[in-house]
Formats: structure tokens, sequence, C-alpha cells
């Protein structure tokens, strides 16, 4: 289920995505009786969900990744890389997996399709999460859904659990960043048509580049602590839900309901 995409890809293209990953999900992952993660959509090439595995198995020793792709020839081209741990499966937005996965990740699969079938997407997806477990203080597994450029330099995804969409986390190689609002062209589909005024994301943004503007004789001791200034003035004034450790890599996460597009539902 699904429609085939241009199946662009590079080696180590999602590395920003996937050390985030690691870090907000290796509990969940640790704690599962089934670790399993899937790569949606890995493109023309496997490298993706081979280094998915490795980062992943930092972090959780036990997990299986799980690529799956709806062009065949792109499954069987990837066979041959089939390893312990990974296995490579044809399929779409159906997620064919046994039992429920602990993360589906989708990166640059949902650029092309249109702003109006994202919700119904992410619905299907959410709804093949691994439940939170109230008993052990899990939260249930993770969705992230977002777009990066062509070598990983700059990245925007949406974190969606089992209710919905929960968090929003730009991340960028700084050293190539002139101002944070150049991220705006790496937004998911669910936000991209909305870096328009009157609407919350393009206000984050616009707040972003003033602190980014107010930081700037930070600039002298390198464009991280410029960044982590930065977000700290943002942080007065948006909800932000990391701290430094994470803002030292570039990152900064944002609570979806502030960024949220207006007069439209997603799940949860």
């Amino acid at each position: 289920m699904g429609t085939v995409t241009r199946g662009t890809t590079n080696p180590n293209r999602l590395r920003r995505m996937d050390r985030w990953i690691a870090h907000a999900l290796g509990r969940e992952l640790r704690c599962a009786a089934e670790p399993v993660a899937v790569d949606l959509g890995y493109g023309a090439a496997p490298w993706t969900a081979v280094e998915l595995l490795g980062r992943l198995r930092s972090a959780a020793p036990r997990v299986r990744v799980v690529g799956v792709e709806i062009e065949p020839g792109r499954v069987a081209a990837a066979r041959p890389y089939e390893r312990d741990g990974l296995v490579f499966r044809h399929g779409g937005f159906e997620v064919p997996v046994a039992g429920r996965p602990v993360l589906v990740r989708a990166a640059n699969v949902l650029r092309q399709y249109d702003e109006d079938e994202v919700a119904g997407v992410w619905e299907r997806l959410c709804a093949r999460l691994a439940p939170a477990d109230p008993a052990s203080g899990g939260r249930g597994g993770l969705l992230v859904e977002g777009t990066c450029d062509e070598i990983g330099r700059r990245h925007v995804w949406v974190a969606l659990g089992p209710e919905g969409p929960r968090t929003v986390t730009f991340a960028a190689r700084l050293g190539s960043l002139e101002r944070p609002s150049d991220l705006a062209e790496r937004l998911p589909k669910a936000l991209i048509h909305r870096n328009v005024p009157g609407e919350a994301v393009h206000a984050f943004l616009r707040d972003f580049d003033q602190a980014w503007a107010a930081s700037a004789p930070y600039a002298s001791y390198g464009a991280r602590q410029r960044w982590i200034r930065a977000v700290r003035h943002l942080a007065a004034d948006w909800p932000v839900t990391d701290g430094p450790g994470r803002w030292r890599q570039g990152e900064v996460t944002v609570r979806w309901e502030a960024l949220a597009p207006r007069g439209r539902a997603f799940p949860g």
C-alpha cells in the first residue's frame, strides 16, 4: 500500500535522525520483548537500513530491523545484505511484519504525497506501533516521519506515538547553516506548506532567526555555542522539550501542539 518513491538514498544520510532515535527510544527498545524497528521506504539501496541496525544496537543490542520497500526490484537487490537482525520485505504502509514494531521510520517518503494524505498515513502507521505499557511506564512505539537533504546536513522530523504526534525536531550540521530558517526547505509534508504568516511553524522559524541574530556575539566561540544560546532564548517562548545535551548535537525538539497546522486534524 503506497506509491513508489524516487528511491534517492546515500550512505550516512540519516545519521542525525538515527542518533536521535537511539537516544529517544533506547529504553523502549531494550525493554521490549520483540524489539523490532522498520525502515519504511528505504529506497534504491539498503544503506539506511544497514546503518539503522548498527546505530540502534549501540543502544539496544537485541533490536532487529526490517527494511520495507514497495518496489519489488529494490527488495531483491537488498536481499544479499541480510544478516543477523536485518531482513528486507516487500510492502508499504500496511507494514508487513508480525506483531507491533517499536519503531517505524519513514524518511523522505511522504514528500511526494499531497498534504491531505498525510493524516491518513500517520493514522495507519501509528495503529501498527507497539502500544503503551502503563505497568512499566513505557509510552509505546514511535513513528518518526520527516525529511532531510541529500547528504544529511539538514533534517526536520515529527515523532508520533500510538496516540498521535508528540514532537517536531530540527537538526542540522551547524557549520553549513546561515540561519535556522534554512531548515524550512526540509519541513515534512504536514508542515512545509504552512510556513506562511499566520501559521505556527512560520512564527517559530521567525523567532528562531531572531534568537540566532541576538546570539551573534557567541559566534566567535563557534556555531555550536551560538546555536545553544539561540535555543535558550527560544525556550523562553516555545515549549522546547530537550536540553543542552541535545542542543550540542545541533538539534532542538518542540512539542507538536505548538507547531501544528491550523484547521487540520491529525491522529490523537
